[in-house]
């Protein structure tokens, strides 16, 4: 996962502009940065490769898919013939 840039000064000098004391304000930010900081955030390249990899297991299950399909049709045809055999 990427991390965030987030620029601590602009966003306390922003809150200064809307009138909130500057201990505050750089409280506020110092708080932000923080709890963003521990965000995991996705992106698209996270993403794709995620995709991409999901894709992948599911080809292979598909392969399998199609040799027990094969191996349940052969099972079910020897069964049929035993059964023929036996009664008629």
């Amino acid at each position: 996962m990427s991390s965030v840039t987030f620029d601590t000064l602009k966003f306390t000098k922003t809150l200064e502009k809307a009138g909130v004391p500057a201990v505050q304000a750089e409280a506020i930010s110092d708080a932000f940065k923080e709890a963003s900081g521990e965000a995991e955030l996705a992106t698209k390249k996270d993403i794709a490769l995620a995709v991409a990899e999901i894709k992948g297991e599911m080809n292979g299950l598909k392969g399998e898919m199609h040799v027990l399909k094969w191996m349940l049709g052969t099972v079910l045809a020897i069964a049929i013939a035993n059964f023929a055999k036996q009664y008629f």
